[in-house]
Parts: structure tokens; sequence; C-alpha cells
């Protein structure tokens, strides 16, 4: 259980945040604190087994019918990466406190900041892909908000819309990934897929889930071509920088590689994807960050050049690779937030993040300059630190790979180069900011010390890259062997953490590449003058640029489909259909299968006559809305005699009760409206539109030919055999919307609710005037409610009451239940409506239809929710037998409680619906009455 509580912690944390808002700032950071906390301690005991090798397993089923479990796996890798994720996020906490203004919303911050970490626990701790990838998408919901909260800032806004639309179009090619690799291996979970890595790499489909694999890594860390939006993400408050930017979220398209590095590397695929993916984002980070006059766009494009080395080095397939990619990723995330936190101290104590501005600061910042320089000599690879031994093992790396001639040296030569461009822009950070003269116009001047804890994050990460620089084996060897041991599947190879190997070709590398980079500095003005011959991509103008042409481009799409026309929706619906079906059913043409046709009875033909000519009847006269609307009653009716005539009696039963509720709703519409329409289309385009209703008829046809006369096999065997010992009732249709079917049910009669109430929030201020007659002419009568319809409707309705009782009480075994019911009875309350006026009809329903709507969904969900206090699942019907003096021995079944919500959600929705279109006319006298609706 401790897997999921680690997960869970945060998101509760989150939620938990807020409640200490009026208790000051110091208590909302202190229990935003607690989460990650407990979570430590909650992992701690686990550290024997994974040292060991092991692995930690919980899970939980979820969706077995979909491969989705709630799965958790830790071994060394996810604990690498959930050290990370717990402990930075405890000193970006303690930054954050003493970074944020008094006036901003510290509780929203840390909330939004907790859900990230959530999100990101719950993506290292995933041991199943489809899970993982839930978590993967809540991070960039999470970042975005977090990039985008200062909102005030039209940049941070852009910023957030544009990391959103980079990592949320990769998350959409990863899901396609993930799905191919479940479709290889037949299972989600992450040890199948590791264990399969011979079978996925041997597969046709292998080539198109890496790309799309990669894809999703290659957005969320920054990759080339993709690596635009990072830096541009960096107008969010620098806590955030310090966490997701640097240490967390853009380590998660890293982390997915390393993860999947046993079941996808190992090709020549994945090594020249990765490899020059990383290489090339190596080279153009570091080269862009050597010229960024913003601190924190420097820091940004480092941060993407260091991405690309460790992408670099998963792509160059060798185990030693594996393993010096893995040490940068503990290295990086040390000295980049150690690095991102000072930034924003500079631009907290000095108002700007401008390198040409903020010079001389050792002067008034000696401790704040002392940790920052130290974090920036660890970034460009100075020996002692820790950066230097992670850039050491990668030159060793580039001089292994076994490249053909003169191309050998490729490697060693540009890794030399990246080496030299690190090594300038961590001169330049140092040299630009502290020293180089003074100050110069501040924003805030003279600048001074930090409170004294807000240096207490960088101070701790600036120990660790002491540490880990001069104490490498004590510091971090076994997390680093068992994380690279669970990264390559196998135990690591032998490798030795040294501050010094010797003299050797990569130490020979590193001096080049140090004495390179303060040579490069010193020549700084001649490679800006150089830069600055080339025209600078503002990448943030072109991506707005392509998102308006889009914009563009669906509006003019919308406007050309959308043009409010129903008719105009309906023929590119039909046509589409068309285009779709017209080949296949052009290669099986007109097809009868082995079952042949059935003999047809002179009933049956004439009343399929009937049924055309009244359709066909309703086509030709649409223009005259009474008669179309008295055909088109006739083919309800028609299709009602056609259920019952094919042994569906409950489908009748419904048909009926709809053919009457939706003629009172139309014949309520009708008169509100013209009594006919003036002819609106063209000649032309009614022979088109009858060409294509030829066509579609014929197609239909032709399939309902195809299917219905050859032997196929129907669910409906399974319901007929387990409706009574299943569902406790013969009733095989109720059964099934009440039992096997029910939470489709439920959706229904919740959309139908929803439809009801929109139309009363529609038409709840709505007010027509009435046509004072018929469309020839002709006065409405003064006897709004007839006498004898009066007489003959009122002993009705406690007839059709009684009806509708037994219906009700009957569906479970019999033909009935709660939706026919519900018409039968909601039916009988629109007589009322109908023969004695609204005012009668509500002085006697001390009821609300919206209260009897939410009465219905309360029993139909109490009963659903009752089972789960049993230990099943949600909606699991039950019965049994009672036997009572003089009625014997009878069935009780817990679907009847449903089935009650089912008749009084129908009643409620049907009635609102139609009383809410009745009192539209001023005349109705409602508004001065008692609301019934």
């Amino acid at each position: 259980m401790s897997l999921p509580l680690v997960v869970l912690l945060p998101f509760l944390g989150a939620l938990a945040a807020p409640l200490f808002a009026q208790a000051g700032r110091t208590a909302i950071a202190i229990a935003s604190s607690v989460p990650a906390l407990i979570a430590l301690a909650a992992l701690f005991p686990h550290w024997p087994v994974l040292s060991a090798g092991g692995t930690v397993l919980h899970s939980y089923e979820w969706l077995p019918a979909l491969g989705l479990s709630f799965s958790f796996r830790l071994d060394g890798l996810a604990l690498l990466f959930a050290l990370i994720i717990l402990l930075i996020g405890l000193l970006v906490i303690l930054y954050a406190h003493y970074y944020l203004k008094a006036h901003e919303n510290v509780a929203k911050f840390y909330s939004l900041l907790l859900c990230f970490k959530g999100s990101m626990l719950g993506i290292v701790l995933s041991g199943n892909l489809l899970l993982m990838l839930i978590f993967w998408e809540l991070t960039s919901l999470t970042s975005f908000l977090l990039i985008s909260f200062w909102t005030h800032k039209q940049d941070a806004r852009r910023g957030a819309r544009m990391a959103l639309a980079v990592t949320g179009g990769g998350g959409l090619a990863l899901l396609a990934g993930i799905l191919l690799i479940g479709n290889i291996v037949g299972s989600f979970e992450l040890d199948d897929v590791l264990a399969a890595g011979d079978q996925i790499k041997a597969h046709a489909l292998y080539p198109v889930a890496l790309t799309l694999v990669l894809l999703g890594a290659f957005t969320k860390s920054a990759q080339f071509p993709f690596h635009f939006w990072l830096p541009h993400a960096m107008e969010a408050p620098t806590p955030v920088s310090a966490y997701l930017h640097s240490a967390t979220m853009v380590k998660a398209g890293i982390f997915l590689m390393a993860r999947l590095y046993p079941a996808l590397a190992g090709t020549e695929q994945w090594f020249y994807m990765v490899s020059f993916t990383g290489l090339a984002t190596l080279l153009l980070g570091a080269y862009v960050a050597m010229f960024k006059h913003d601190l924190k766009g420097l820091l940004a494009y480092s941060t993407v050049s260091h991405l690309g080395l460790i992408t670099l080095l998963f792509g160059m397939g060798t185990q030693l690779a594996a393993v010096a990619a893995v040490f940068h990723v503990i290295n990086h995330a040390i000295f980049k937030a150690s690095l991102f936190m000072a930034a924003g101290i500079i631009d907290h104590e000095t108002g700007t993040r401008d390198m040409r501005r903020i010079n001389g600061l050792w002067r008034y910042m000696p401790h704040t300059a002392t940790l920052a320089m130290v974090a920036a000599a660890s970034m460009g690879g100075v020996p002692l630190l820790n950066g230097f031994l992670s850039k050491e093992m990668f030159f060793a790396e580039s001089l292994q790979l076994n490249l053909p001639g003169l191309w050998s040296w490729i490697p060693p030569i540009i890794a030399t180069l990246a080496g030299i461009f690190a090594v300038a822009y961590s001169a330049r950070f140092i040299h630009d900011v502290f020293f180089n003269g003074k100050p110069v116009d501040l924003p805030i001047f003279p600048p001074h010390e930090p409170p004294r804890y807000m240096k207490i994050p960088v101070e701790i990460l600036v120990f660790a890259c002491v540490m880990v620089g001069i104490f490498p084996t004590f510091s971090v060897g076994p997390l680093l062997y068992s994380a690279a041991s669970a990264t390559l599947g196998v135990d690591a190879p032998d490798y030795q953490l040294a501050v010094v190997h010797g003299l050797n070709l990569p130490l020979l590398m590193s001096f080049l590449a140090f004495f390179g980079g303060l040579l490069m500095y010193s020549q700084r003005q001649r490679f800006f003058d150089f830069h600055a011959r080339f025209r600078e991509i503002d990448e943030k103008a072109v991506f707005e640029t392509v998102v308006s042409k889009f914009v563009d481009l669906a509006h003019r799409f919308t406007g050309w489909v959308e043009n409010g026309s129903l008719q105009r929706y309906a023929m590119l619906l039909v046509v589409s259909v068309i285009a779709v079906t017209a080949l296949p059913l052009a290669d099986t043409g007109f097809y009868i299968g082995e079952n042949g046709l059935s003999k047809v009875d002179w009933p049956t033909a004439l009343a399929a006559g009937a049924l055309m000519i009244s359709a066909l009847a309703a086509a030709v006269w649409h223009r005259e809305r009474f008669y179309a609307l008295v055909l088109l009653s006739v083919v309800g009716l028609i299709v009602a005699l056609a259920f019952a005539r094919f042994s569906a009696p409950d489908l009748a039963m419904t048909q009926l009760s709809v053919e009457v509720v939706t003629i009172v709703l139309l014949m309520l519409a009708l008169y509100y409206m013209p009594s006919w329409t003036p002819v609106e289309t063209s000649r032309g385009r009614r022979i088109r539109d009858i060409l294509i209703a030829l066509v579609a008829g014929t197609g239909m046809t032709l399939i309902t030919l195809a299917m219905l006369t050859q032997p196929f096999s129907s669910i409906s065997e399974f319901f007929l055999e387990n409706s009574k010992p299943g569902g406790g009732g013969t009733n095989v249709v109720n059964v099934i919307l009440v039992d096997f079917r029910g939470f489709d049910t439920l959706g229904e009669i919740t959309v139908l609710a929803i439809a009801a109430l929109g139309i009363y929030s529609m038409l709840k201020n709505t007010a027509l005037t009435p046509p004072p007659g018929d469309g020839l002419g002709h006065a409405w009568t003064r006897d709004s409610y007839p006498l004898m319809l009066r007489q003959i409707a009122r002993p009705m309705l406690p007839l059709a009451l009684m009806v509708s009782a037994y219906i009700f009480l009957r569906g479970h075994n019999l033909p009935g239940g709660g939706f026919i019911a519900g018409l039968i009875t909601s039916v009988a309350l629109i007589l009322q409506y109908i023969a004695s006026g609204m005012i009668w009809t509500q002085d006697r329903i001390p009821f609300r239809y919206h209260n009897v709507i939410g009465l219905g969904l309360l029993f139909a969900t109490i009963a659903g929710s009752g089972s789960l206090a049993f230990g099943y699942p949600f909606l699991t019907s039950t019965f049994g037998y009672i036997t009572w003096p003089v009625v014997g021995k009878f069935e009780v079944a817990s679907a009847l409680v449903f089935d009650l919500g089912v008749y009084l959600a129908v009643i409620g929705a049907t009635l609102l619906a139609l009383v809410s279109i009745g009192r539209l006319s001023p005349h109705s006298a409602i508004k001065s009455k008692k609301e019934g609706v």
C-alpha cells in the first residue's frame, strides 16, 4: 500500500493547502511539505530490496478488459527519480515561501505544485503504461497552470499555451505508441513489456511504435526540433523553473527513454533517432545559450543542451553510456536547480534578469555569488564538482563508438566542442553577473542578500555538488548502481566513480574543453559579432503565427460546414457515409445470404406499403406542417405495430408512448409557428437531394439484405439464458435495462434530465404571442378547454395511473417497466394540462418537476451504490422471494429501486420540457400562480 500512498499524498496535500490559507504563508508551506516527508518515510523501508536488485510491486485491478490497472512499481530507477522529485520539491517549497510576494495566491501556487509533484510521482512509479500515460497528461495540465501562474503577464500565458500544445501533441503520439506496444506484447503491464524486448524489436510495427514513443519523449524533454517551448516557459515564477524545467518535468521524457530502454533500445533505428536528436539538441542549446542576455534564458538553453547530452548517451546504446546518462540526470538536477534558484534570488533583489545590467554583484551579494559560482562551475564541468564526473564519462563513451574510419573522430570532437560551449556560457554567467564592472540602472538599487532561509535550498544543493564531486562512491554510488541496473534490465557493468582516472584521453578532452571555453569567452565579442550576422528567429512569434493560421483555417472550414442549415448538415452526413461505404458495397453487390428471403404475408405487406406511402407523403407535404405531423404519426404507429408483429411488446409499448409525447410536443411547437412554409429550395437542389436519398436508401437495402440473410450468432442468447438466474426476471428487455446494462440506462436518464433542464432554462423567461388564428384565417375557438374533454380526461387520470403502476410493477417479468410506466403517467398528466389548463392542473400538483427529476436520479444512484457496501461492483443487483399472508410468495428485486428512479426521471423530464413549452404564451396567466415547474 505504500507506493499508492506515495502518489496519493501530494494530491491530498493539494486539497489541504488552501485550508491553511487563513493561518498564514508559513503554515501553508509547512502543510505542503508534510506529504513529501511522509512519502520519503514510506520509500525508505524498500531500500534493502532495491539495493539487492529487487522490485516492489503493488497492483489493483481497475479496467482489466482494457488492460488498465492501478499498478505501481518501484525499482532503482523509479527510486532515483522519486527522490529527485521529493527532495528538490521540498527545497522549492521552502524557496517559494520567500520568493512569492505577499499579495500573491500562495495557497493556489502550492496546490498546483503538489498536484504536479503527484503527477510526476505517478509517472515514475506506474507499473502500467496506460496508468503512466494518465499521469503523463496530468503533468502537462498542471505545468500549464504553473507556467501561467502570473496570469497578468501575456508572455506567461503564451509560454504556457506553447508548452501545453507541444507536450500535449507529444502525449497523443505517446498514446498511439503505447497502444501499439500493448498490442504487440498483449499487455500494458511494465514487467511484461520489459520482458518482451526481443518480441517488440522483431515486430513489423516496431519502427512505428518506437517513433511514436520517442515523439512523446522528445517533446516532453525539449529535444530538437521541439526545444523551443522550454525557453519561453521561463516566464513562470522561478520556483517553477527550478522544479519543472530543470529537475522534474523535462526529465519525464528522459525517464521514459530510460524506463523503456530494455524494450526498445539496441537497434539501428534507436541509435540513429535518439543519438542524432540528442546530438543536435546538445549543440544547438549550447550555442544559443552563449548569446542569451536573459539570465533564465541562458539557463534554459543550457538545460536544453544538457538534456540533449543525456539523450545522446542513451542513444549510443552501450551499457556504460546508459550509466553515464543516469549519472548526469542526478548531477544536472542538482546544479541546475541551484542555478535557477540563484537566478531567482538575483531577479528578486535587483528587479531584472538582463545580464547587461546586473554586473558586479559580488560586491553586494557575496554569499549568493559564491553559491552561484560553484553551481555554474559544476555546470561547466570543473574538477572536484559533480558535473565534471559525468562529463568525463560522456567523453570516455564518445571515444568508444565503433564508427568506421575518420567517422570515429566525429563523436569525440563534437563532445569536446559541446564542452567548450558549456565552459564558455558558464564563465559568462559567473563573470558578467558577479564581476565585469558595476550594475547599470538596476530597478532595485543597491541589491542585497536575500532572507537567510531563502539561501538554504541553494546551499544544500551546492553542498551536494561538492560532495558528489569529491566523494562520488560514498554519496551516490549505491543509488546510481541500483538505478543503472534497473535501466539496463541487468546488472550494471563495472565502472569507477573516481575524481581522477589518471592521465588519459577523456581528461585531455576535459582540459581542452576548459581552456577552449575560457578562450571562447575571452573572444566573446567576436563571437557576438558573428552571431549578429544571422537573423534571430522568434520561436514564440512563429508558433503564434502557425496557431493563428490553423485557427483561421478552422474558422473558414467551420463557416463552410456550419452555415446554420440543418438540411446541409444532413446532406454532408449522408454523403460522407456514402463515400465511406461505396467501395465495399460495390464489391459486394446484390448479395443474399444462404438463409434467403422470408415470405411476406399480406398484412405485413399492406402495413409496409402504408409505411412507405406515409413517409413519402410526409416528405412531399413537409411544408404543410400539420399534415406532415399527422403522416409522421402514422409512420410511428406502423412502426409500433411492426414491433408487436415481430414479438417485441416492450418496444411496441414504448414506441406508442413516445409517439404520444412527441406529437404533443410538436403540436405545442406548431401552435407558435406558421401552418405552412414557402418553397425555399431550387429544383436542382431537390433533384440532388432525391438522388442522394435514393443512393443512400439503396445502400442500406443492400447492407440489410447481406446481413440479415446469413447465419449469425447474437449476444441475445446470453441474455435469454441469464435473465432469470442472473437478474431475477423473465422480461429480458427490462432486465437488460436495469441490470445487465444498468450503467447505460443511468447515463441515458441523466442525459434526459439535462436536456429537460436545458429546455427549461432556455424558455424560463421567454414569452411568445401565438397567432390569432390558423393559417386559413379562422380564429381560434373561445372555449380553450372544451367541457366534453374535461369530463372525459379527469376520470381517466386515476385509471391511467393504475395502469401505469401495473405496468411498472410487472415490468421485471412481463412487458413493461419504469420507462414505459413513466411515459404512461406523463401522457395522463399531459392530458390534464390539455383538457383543463395549466393553472387548474398545477394547483393540484404539489411538487416541482425539478425535484421529481432529482429524486429519480437519486433513487437510481442509490440503487447502484448499494452494491458497493457489500463489496460488489456498482449497479450489481440482487433478488429474493418473500411470502406474505394472502398475497403469497412473490419476488423482490433491488432493480425495482433503480426502475423507480427511471420512472420518476422520465416523468419529471418529460413534463418539465412540455410544460416549459406550454407556458410560453402570455395568455396562460401561469406567471401569476404558483409554478409547478
